[in-house]
């Protein structure tokens, strides 16, 4: 067995995994920012219903 061999490649692998997780990690973080501003938006455009409830009750239609 070729030991300098298998050092590298776990050495390799342990990298990969490495780079794996931290992009995993990355984009949770971005997912969970995107929800939060999501959340917000929905807040805001209740908020805006509240103050004018009769804006974007109607929709009209001329055929």
């Amino acid at each position: 067995m070729d030991i300098a061999g298998v050092s590298m490649a776990l050495a390799y692998t342990k990298t990969q995994n490495d780079v794996s997780v931290a992009m995993l990690s990355k984009a949770l973080d971005l997912g969970e920012t995107l929800g939060n501003g999501m959340v917000e938006m929905l807040d805001s455009a209740a908020m805006e219903r509240s103050v004018t409830p009769y804006l974007g009750g109607n929709i009209d239609l001329t055929v």
